[in-house]
């Protein structure tokens, strides 16, 4: 079958916004004294050797991949038929599953060859997309960063212009609105259907599900993922996974995966057409 290329978001240009400075000196050493005498926390200072856009954000820009099994399960796990072993993402070790939730997530497991979202080759939802294994690319503006990603080209558009979510609207993908602390992204992911798992493992949430991602970058080439999850349909409290991302340096691209096409030609559905099939497929002898 021949490689086919990927469909692209055009690069997109950064927009330049001003930064406010103060005019001189005593007003910030007083405000520095304020904090000290009240015990305020200071801001992280800015970090240094990692590329930033014209506005002095961090640069996320380019393509990206994790280097874990966290796609397989968050938590530790052995090797099992279509499933690598692999160490878990999760603080603490444990998920704190609500009794009912946790005989819920025993089931999905037994039954995750078929009850998988992705086996009907539906959206992954986030978090569950930014540690799959397959590459993604981040473009970055003052107003959005945008990520598409090598599966199936699903794409998050996360919001930073200060812009509230709808209302009464539900997405597989949720909706992402960011917010720049410091030299972190912070990232609100709310308004999730119930349809999508965290893994393969089974492991799943409700409607009600919250997020908090947390974008640092470490260095030029690596991104510290953090994100809290709530979700008090199904768990007794908020929990935590984390893990480092990856630049790629030894590729410029995407490639394209598109699960349901793949899908249908590996299982026999797919109808080829003789008029616009390359190559063409050979005449049946008379």
């Amino acid at each position: 079958m021949p490689v086919r290329t990927v469909l692209l978001i055009g690069r997109v240009c950064v927009l330049v916004t001003a930064a406010a400075l103060l005019a001189t000196d005593p007003p910030r050493l007083v405000a520095q004294s304020a904090a000290s005498r009240t015990g305020a926390p200071r801001a992280a200072a800015p970090r240094t050797g990692i590329p930033r856009t014209t506005n002095g954000k961090p640069n996320l820009q380019g393509l990206w991949q994790v280097r874990n099994r966290a796609s397989y399960d968050l938590q530790d796990h052995v090797a099992r038929y279509g499933m690598p072993g692999g160490n878990g993402v999760v603080e603490g070790g444990e998920i704190p599953y609500q009794p009912a939730a946790a005989a819920r997530k025993t089931e999905n497991f037994a039954n995750r060859a078929t009850r998988d979202p992705l086996a009907s080759c539906f959206m992954p939802g986030v978090p569950r997309i930014m540690y799959m294994e397959w590459p993604f690319q981040i473009f970055q503006t003052a107003d959005a960063v945008a990520m598409t990603f090598e599966w199936t080209q699903v794409h998050r558009l996360i919001y930073t212009n200060g812009s509230k979510p709808p209302r009464g609207i539900d997405f597989w993908m949720g909706d992402s609105r960011g917010r720049w602390q410091g030299d972190t992204l912070v990232v609100d992911v709310t308004n999730h259907n119930d349809k999508t798992w965290f893994d393969a493992a089974g492991n799943f949430h409700s409607d009600a599900l919250k997020l908090v991602e947390r974008y640092t970058m470490v260095d030029a080439d690596t991104i510290d993922y953090e994100v809290t999850i709530e979700d008090p349909k199904v768990f007794t409290r908020p929990w935590k996974i984390r893990m480092p991302m990856h630049r790629h340096t030894d590729v410029t691209r995407l490639f394209e995966y598109q699960c349901k096409a793949e899908q249908s030609e590996a299982n026999g559905t797919f109808q080829r057409d003789p008029l616009t099939w390359y190559p063409p497929q050979p005449k049946p002898k008379p």
